[in-house]
């Protein structure tokens, strides 16, 4: 007789059309179309972060996708914050230390404008993808009711309980728990909670499952295959990984960020809103261990301090300097491995499985 956590994920992989019950993180700028059909074709879901896509660019990759695979995918976008408050004297404090990490940085860099997130919203459901998922909160109302009168499932992602059972109020038909080792943004719906209310993976995982009746994608460090057979045992029905595929060739990662992916250790690591004013977990490099420390200048808001930080991240970009680039990972990053993507996520699975027997 099969174990439990097999027949669960047997029976997600039936309803969302899969051979694998893994999904790629929707990572935005780092979920080239290339990934996505390797995840995929490998019978796993793609995935596509699409905070700063505009929706001809969203519609652009999920054409791309289509083309290279018959897999699914998720299409995400971040709920937006409110506006944010806007402080000049903080934000010339900001700059003044920005200038020591990169190029000289314009009074005006901090006055960014997000894509329209009711446009990027129509563009979705116009891809028409298998999933469309949230974080940072939840969908309006009569946007789930358009998602799902198209036959779109629509998968939550939440940082505590409370916020499951918030999702699972509303109509999700999944929920994807990320625990604080995850890599990138935290997905908290308030960013004050972001750092105040992180929570393990593991710890996570059977409160929430314990709490809510649809099924449970496990986030945030899980990068081989002991780490998939631990969340489907604790309740998950399916794992999303994003760190763990970050140096595959098809993530087309720039080097430097992913030779440090491959070489950093848990405790090397840090939740920092040094990038963009959002938490999100950054490998401890030179500018974000500077960032925090007690004479440096407090962050400006999401997405001010993006805009403020979006000069020197490019020069680092540009010269391959790990120690100024946003180089998000998880906890779990030195276990992502430099193979590619279909082999990694097939070989993840059949551990797994042999794991849970």
């Amino acid at each position: 007789m099969p174990h439990p956590a097999l027949t669960r994920a047997e029976a997600f992989c039936a309803a969302y059309n899969l051979r694998i019950p893994i999904l790629l993180a929707p990572m935005a700028g780092a979920c080239p179309s290339s990934l996505s059909i390797a995840v995929a074709n490998a019978g796993g879901m793609g995935a596509c972060g699409g905070l700063l896509m505009q929706p001809a660019a969203i519609k652009a990759w999920a054409s791309e996708v289509r083309a290279g695979s018959n897999g699914g995918f998720q299409l995400n976008l971040w709920i937006p914050d409110p506006p944010p408050m806007r402080d000049a004297a903080a934000e010339d404090a900001v700059r003044v230390f920005l200038g020591t990490w990169g190029p000289e940085v314009p009074s005006i860099a901090g006055d960014v404008t997000p894509p329209d997130f009711a446009a990027q919203c129509d563009a979705m459901l116009e891809a028409g993808p298998a999933v469309i998922s949230s974080i940072m909160g939840l969908y309006p109302a009569a946007f789930v009711e358009r998602m799902k009168a198209r036959g779109i499932r629509w998968f939550a992602t939440v940082t505590t309980v409370k916020e499951a059972l918030a999702a699972e109020a509303a109509g999700a038909d999944a929920i994807v728990a990320q625990g604080m080792e995850a890599g990138g943004h935290r997905g908290a719906f308030e960013a004050a909670n972001a750092e105040t209310g992180m929570v393990g993976l593991f710890s996570l995982l059977p409160a929430v499952a314990d709490a809510v009746k649809i099924p449970l994608i496990a986030t945030g460090g899980i990068a081989d295959a002991r780490g998939i057979a631990a969340a489907l045992i604790l309740g998950a029905s399916a794992v999303q990984i994003g760190t763990g595929f970050l140096r595959t060739p098809e993530a087309k990662l720039p080097t430097a960020w992913a030779d440090a992916i491959g070489r950093s250790l848990p405790e090397e690591t840090l939740v920092t809103r040094a990038f963009s004013g959002r938490s999100g977990r950054s490998i401890a490099t030179a500018y974000a261990r500077a960032a925090i420390a007690p004479d440096a200048p407090p962050p400006a808001p999401y997405p001010v301090q993006r805009g403020l930080t979006q000069g020197m991240r490019d020069a680092a970009t540009k010269s391959s300097d790990i120690d100024r680039m946003q180089a998000w990972a998880g906890q779990s990053a030195r276990l992502a491995p430099s193979r590619p993507a279909a082999d990694v996520a097939r070989d993840l699975w059949e551990g797994a499985r042999a794991l849970i027997g």
